[in-house]
């Protein structure tokens, strides 16, 4: 891990996975021949790295999303810069947000991929809400694990983006249809002038217009309760 101290080390993850010995530090400028998950990669990473994680490691860089541009890249030596494909975070931080992903998440993300789960599983489970990382991305990274090539994996995270995009679109015309269903329900509440009470002339003040006028030739006798519309 390079560590560019952007985060507070309370709730920094590489931090912690430092403190618990399962990850090492390196340099600024020092080289490393394994898989290096980074930002500025130009190829996402796939299960066809496995061989290399495995003969040489996987190395992350830990910085703050706000803050890519203070960090030196260019002094991050690695013939094998790599992007992670579309995931959700499940951290405190940046929960639900897509690609947001903090040190412990992008290492779990690339060693499901690459094959590794039990790794995954191990820097993960050092976190309370570790667990929700695979839960949440399962269907991504079983459908990612199913690939061969970066190509491969480009055609799987632009099938997922498509359907999402397609599934956000049937949810807004969903809600579009229930508001218009909503908005004809509201005009049956307005009352119809086809069938107003008429008010009688009483000048009784208790009989609250609920009674019509008397019936013709039966002056004196109630007439019958008038239909509430």
């Amino acid at each position: 891990m390079w560590d560019f101290d952007h985060c507070d080390p309370r709730r920094c993850s590489g931090k912690k996975l430092s403190r618990l010995g399962l990850i090492k530090e390196l340099r600024v400028g020092a080289r490393f021949r394994g898989i290096v998950v980074s930002p500025k990669g130009k190829q996402v990473i796939s299960p066809s790295d496995r061989d290399i994680v495995l003969s040489a490691g996987l190395a992350v860089v830990e910085c703050s999303w706000a803050r890519l541009d203070d960090v030196p890249f260019n002094k991050i030596a690695s013939p094998h810069e790599r992007l992670l494909p579309y995931l959700l975070a499940t951290n405190p931080t940046n929960y639900g947000k897509p690609w947001r992903l903090n040190c412990v998440e992008a290492l779990a993300a690339a060693f499901y991929i690459t094959g590794f789960d039990s790794y995954a599983e191990k820097l993960l489970g050092s976190f309370g809400w570790g667990g929700s990382f695979y839960k949440v991305n399962e269907t991504f990274l079983k459908r990612y694990k199913k690939c061969t090539t970066a190509e491969d994996m480009d055609a799987a995270q632009q099938a997922i983006m498509d359907e999402l995009e397609e599934n956000w679109n049937e949810s807004r015309r969903h809600k579009e249809e229930l508001k218009l269903q909503n908005l004809s329900s509201e005009d049956l509440l307005f009352a119809n002038p086809n069938h107003a009470i008429i008010p009688n002339d009483s000048s009784d003040e208790d009989d609250d217009n609920e009674r019509g006028p008397p019936e013709s030739g039966s002056e004196g006798e109630a007439a019958p309760e008038a239909t509430k519309e």
